[in-house]
Parts: structure tokens; sequence; C-alpha cells
């Protein structure tokens, strides 16, 4: 693809990130309003309301958020888990992220370098890209401990490793096995924090 292509699609890109992030906000009050924030009762209500559609079209969401970061991940993890509970909200959570990033790394084999470096940072391109000068082994191990960390730029890293001579098998493993830590951090601890830790100790 050519600069004008790329320079199109980062525009595109960025007015839907901007129109996702009004909607959350429009979405927000709407919820607000309704005193689901207040009420956990209400969210559950609006689910069964919509027992079909809203779980498809938050599965839908959070593979989407994965590729056009319209809405923070950590912000769709917490919200699964309060709408639909902690074990199906997990099981949204967990497939749709996985699932998002399977096909951000098939998006970033596909287009190459050029798509890459239009949303990753030539700063941090250049400084990921650098661990491959120790070997692809080595790039390997430190993509799998910082996809476990629940701080680690997860798309980012997602999008460099396509870059690379990564299997997919390695990348598939390396998602199943690593990803249900940082979701669980962030659906969990995040909603119940001290009262979850207090429930504990």
């Amino acid at each position: 693809m050519n600069d004008n292509v790329l320079k199109y699609i980062k525009r595109i890109f960025n007015i839907i990130t901007i129109l996702g992030l009004l909607a959350t906000i429009i979405g927000g009050i709407y919820l607000w309003r309704l005193g689901a924030f207040q009420n956990k009762a209400v969210l559950q209500q609006l689910i069964i309301a919509h027992k079909f559609m809203g779980p498809l079209i938050f599965f839908c969401m959070q593979v989407i958020q994965v590729i056009v970061p319209i809405i923070p991940g950590g912000l769709t993890m917490a919200a699964g888990v309060l709408i639909f509970g902690p074990v199906e909200g997990f099981f949204y959570n967990y497939i749709g992220i996985v699932l998002g990033s399977l096909l951000l790394f098939h998006f970033g084999r596909k287009y190459g370098q050029s798509l890459v470096q239009t949303f990753v940072k030539e700063k941090n391109y250049k400084r990921y890209m650098g661990w491959l000068d120790k070997g692809q082994k080595r790039f390997n191990i430190i993509f799998a401990l910082l996809i476990l960390s629940p701080i680690a730029p997860d798309d980012a890293l997602v999008l460099i490793a396509s870059q690379t001579k990564m299997s997919w098998r390695f990348l598939f493993w390396t998602l199943i096995l690593c990803k249900p830590l940082p979701i669980f951090l962030y659906s969990y601890l995040l909603i119940f924090g001290g009262g979850f830790l207090e429930h504990i100790l």
C-alpha cells in the first residue's frame, strides 16, 4: 500500500475511534440515568431483555476493539463481568480478545510493515524489533512474558510480532495460555477491588 492509502486508512480509524469514544460517553450517560451503575440488577435486566443480541453485540465489540481501539480494553473487560457475571463475562472477554488478536496478527502479516508503522509509533517499533537482534526465540519469550502482563500494549505487540518469523502456533498458544491472567486481573480486581481482597483474607 502506498503512503496516501495508509494515511487514508489511519484517518478513517481515527474517526472511528473518536466516534466510538463519543458513543461510549453517550451510552454511559444513558446507563447512568437508568441507574445501571448504581444498581447491578438494572444491568442484568437490560441483558435479559436482550438475551441473544446482548452477548453477541458485546462479543463482537471485544473482537473489534482489539483491531480498532474504539474503547479501552480494560473498560470493556470490566464491563463484561459487571453485565454478564464472573463466568460468562470472563468467557466473552477471553474468546473475543483472543480472536481479535489473531485477526490483528493476520492483518499485520497481510499488509506488512507499512500498516504496522501506521499504528505503532516509530520509537516503539524500533525498540520492539530490536529484540530480534538476539534471535527469534528470545523475542518469543519476551513477547509471551509481556502478553502475560496486564499493563503491556498487547495490540502493538501483536502487530510487531506479525513482522517477525513467529509461527501461528506459537502465537495461538501464547494467547490461550497467557491471556487468562491479565483478563482476570482487569475483570475482577478492577471491579471488586478491596471488597474482593477483604473477602478472601
